[in-house]
């Protein structure tokens, strides 16, 4: 009898709707909105803040899946709220920017003590690598305790990304939002340090994570003997095989 296992297929964020409700549709709100003949600087500002929100409870109940990184992000979307609201000091939005990232480098640095270590949700996970068929084999050669070093120093890479993410978050941000809260030059000045996030911040964030990440491949195929291509989801070893084969009949 031949059983039928049904296997749940983890939905995928799209990053093309992440970038337009997150940054782009914000953006054009608070610079195209925010004056008085439209919306005024605090509608303009509210609705801007609702897309993000609104978007990272859609992905929730379409991915039935809890991030940190959403839930701080939420809650920082929700801070630039506050800041407007209650005609803060522009400084506080330097402050926040440098909080999410840095609090996402605590919980990675002390998660590496744990059962749980945060840097599986970024890099080592199974939507990147096959992580049954690498635990086997670190099983099978008895690299177990080397690999759990390995993956902690991955960690701390990981959090090192982070911490540069908050120092350029808070200088850039400290830079670009001077104007008090209550003005539309201070939706204007959020809107700028939105629309450039992605190139100033992300981007040199992104660089320390390919750092981590492969300095956890090369230490998996150290350990695995497996190489790079083998250890990736979706690696087919029969396909690879016949294609070696065919390869080597061509050649003879």
């Amino acid at each position: 009898m031949q059983m039928q296992v049904d296997q749940k297929v983890k939905k995928k964020e799209n990053p093309l709707w992440s970038l337009v409700f997150n940054i782009v549709i914000p953006v054009l709100i608070l610079l195209k909105l925010s004056d008085d003949e439209y919306l005024g600087d605090l509608y303009a500002m509210l609705i801007a803040l609702a897309f993000p929100i609104g978007y990272s409870i859609y992905d929730f109940k379409v991915r039935k899946e809890v991030s940190i990184i959403a839930v701080l992000g939420i809650i920082n979307v929700a801070l630039t709220g506050g800041v407007k609201l209650l005609n803060l000091p522009p400084e506080y939005i330097a402050i926040k920017e440098a909080m999410v990232p840095f609090v996402i480098a605590v919980l990675i640095f002390f998660s590496t003590f744990t059962k749980y270590p945060l840097v599986n949700k970024f890099i080592y996970n199974d939507m990147i690598m096959d992580i049954k068929k690498i635990e086997s084999k670190l099983e099978e050669t008895n690299h177990q305790v080397a690999f759990k070093k390995l993956l902690k120093n991955t960690s701390f890479i990981v959090a090192g990304s982070f911490l540069v993410s908050m120092i350029l978050n808070y200088v850039i941000a400290k830079a670009i939002v001077v104007s008090p809260a209550n003005t539309k030059d201070f939706n204007d000045e959020i809107a700028y340090l939105q629309s450039i996030s992605f190139v100033a911040i992300a981007l040199p964030s992104m660089a320390f994570m390919v750092v981590g990440l492969w300095y956890l491949t090369k230490g998996i195929t150290r350990l695995t003997g497996y190489q790079f291509q083998e250890i990736l989801v979706g690696y087919d070893e029969e396909m690879e095989k016949k294609k070696a084969e065919e390869e080597n009949n061509l050649n003879d």
